[in-house]
């Protein structure tokens, strides 16, 4: 008679599920972060807003430069960004009860992503309308290259619209002096033929010099030569209001570029410090797991 075999079905280690468990998501945990980043943001906001008011003397005194509140602003915005990024991480990482350490860190980092994401939101929709200036910070390096655009095309319009139309200055001029039986009609004449000469064909420029000059001692009675003379003074304004128009709105650009660039670079350098501070902050609020052990040796 052959032996029978018998075989018995081995039950599963549980290290598996205790190691999934131990690296678990605590989303909880992450929510929890994520309230006291923002709260805690919103506050050293708050609280940089009261300071930076506190300072400014409306009848002069010794208030500090724009430049200074400027630079102020931003080393502000990025230490309470940091500071809120750790203390968010922290909190997350505790709550989550999560001995491994690594775990920690990253449950500190997903605050701090969804804190960001959070403020972006605020910063973009009409729920930004509720935190008025507390996240001033942050909007002036999220908005910071759209402002600016419109704060240069608002300071530019002038001279760009100088640009479209150079010669309002010249055209009060030709219109100040009359002469003949129309002389309303006269300067119109005038005014036409120099914007001829001057948006003309440069091939066909000293026949269009050669009418303005005509129209202008016509309008305002006055010899051809002194005519001449005054075509030629107004043309020459004419080319250089056009240059400075153009170096101006140049350097405003070039500005506008600098500007965007640091705030992209302030922004950039703020969110990666405060990606760094969640993860220390995750870390450091690990329970570790000798520390479980101690508790549960000495109940």
């Amino acid at each position: 008679m052959a032996d029978q075999v018998v075989t018995s079905r081995v039950a599963p280690s549980p290290e598996p599920l205790a190691t999934a468990a131990l690296h678990q998501v605590s989303w909880g945990a992450i929510f929890a972060g994520t309230a006291v980043a923002l709260a805690l943001q919103f506050l050293l906001n708050l609280l940089g807003v009261g300071i930076g008011a506190a300072v400014i003397d409306p009848a002069g005194g010794d208030t500090p430069e724009a430049t200074s509140f400027s630079i102020a602003g931003g080393l502000w915005f990025v230490l309470s960004g940091i500071i809120a990024a750790f203390a968010g991480g922290y909190i997350a990482s505790r709550l989550s009860g999560r001995p491994s350490a690594s775990t920690g860190g990253y449950h500190g980092l997903t605050t701090w992503a969804a804190t960001t994401l959070v403020v972006l939101y605020m910063l973009t929709t009409s729920v930004g309308t509720l935190v008025g200036g507390a996240f001033s910070g942050l909007s002036t390096v999220v908005g910071g290259a759209g402002r600016t655009v419109a704060s240069v095309a608002t300071t530019a319009a002038p001279a760009l619209g100088t640009a479209t139309d150079p010669m309002a200055d010249i055209e009060k001029q030709i219109r100040e002096a009359s002469g003949g039986n129309d002389p309303a009609a006269l300067r119109d004449t005038a005014v036409t033929a120099f914007r001829a000469l001057v948006t003309g064909d440069e091939a066909q420029a000293e026949e269009a010099r050669n009418r303005a000059a005509d129209a202008l001692a016509r309008a305002q009675n006055i010899p051809p030569d002194e005519a001449r003379m005054r075509v030629e003074r107004y043309e020459q304004s004419y080319r250089t209001g056009v240059d400075d128009v153009k170096r101006k709105a140049t350097e405003a650009a070039d500005a506008a570029a600098a500007v965007v660039a640091s705030g992209a670079l302030l922004g950039f350098v703020a969110l990666v410090l405060g990606a760094v501070a969640a993860w220390i902050g995750g870390w450091y609020g690990t329970k570790h797991v000798d520390r479980l052990t101690d508790t549960r040796l000495s109940t």
